[in-house]
């Protein structure tokens, strides 16, 4: 295999990886039934000015499996963090008590589990396109490097083949932790 297939099977890789990735952060923000500090990622926090994420200028922990109590840094701007939670929609209502705030994340019911799920399934749709984007262009480079190089035509065969299996593996990924993730929303 020449240093410019082997490099463009880095790249297409690489894209894959960041597609699965990029769902896996997409799953920490769905909510289950557990309290999970990562549906906090995304709240932004105006700090002097500064929109800052929440998680940096407090403590987050989990209470009971059910409430995540935020601690701020800075007692000051307690009020500021309830305005960002009101604001971010996150379902619950923060109760704040002075010293800290406590969001309580009432069990899920059954049609609320279901549209979860379904944003589970959209967010496993995503990285496939992403993936198989990254197929597209590795097919692309390919064929230029077909012409460029004067490949032979069973070398860009196998190439196109392989292409395909990676392709195959990381949908196989995809098509896993989606389950596995439909699995944890769907439990009770």
């Amino acid at each position: 295999m020449s240093e410019a297939i082997e490099e463009l099977f880095l790249f297409g890789e690489e894209k894959m990886e960041k597609a699965i990735a990029q769902m896996k952060r997409e799953f920490a923000s769905v909510r289950t039934g557990r309290a999970n500090p990562a549906v906090l990622d995304k709240v932004l926090v105006e700090y002097y000015g500064v929109p800052t994420q929440l998680r940096q200028m407090s403590q987050v922990t989990v209470s009971e499996g059910t409430t995540l109590v935020i601690t701020p840094f800075d007692k000051t701007i307690i009020k500021e963090i309830e305005k960002a939670l009101i604001k971010a929609e996150l379902g619950v209502a923060p109760n704040n008590d002075g010293v800290c705030i406590r969001l309580n994340f009432p069990p899920l019911t059954e049609e609320r589990r279901r549209e979860t799920a379904k944003d589970v399934k959209k967010y496993g749709e995503d990285a496939k396109i992403a993936v198989r984007n990254a197929r597209r262009d590795m097919v692309d480079d390919l064929k230029k490097l077909e012409k460029e190089e004067n490949l032979p035509e069973d070398m860009v065969k196998s190439t196109q083949d392989d292409i395909q299996k990676l392709t195959d593996k990381y949908v196989g990924i995809i098509d896993s932790l989606v389950v596995d993730k439909e699995k944890e929303v769907m439990t009770v």
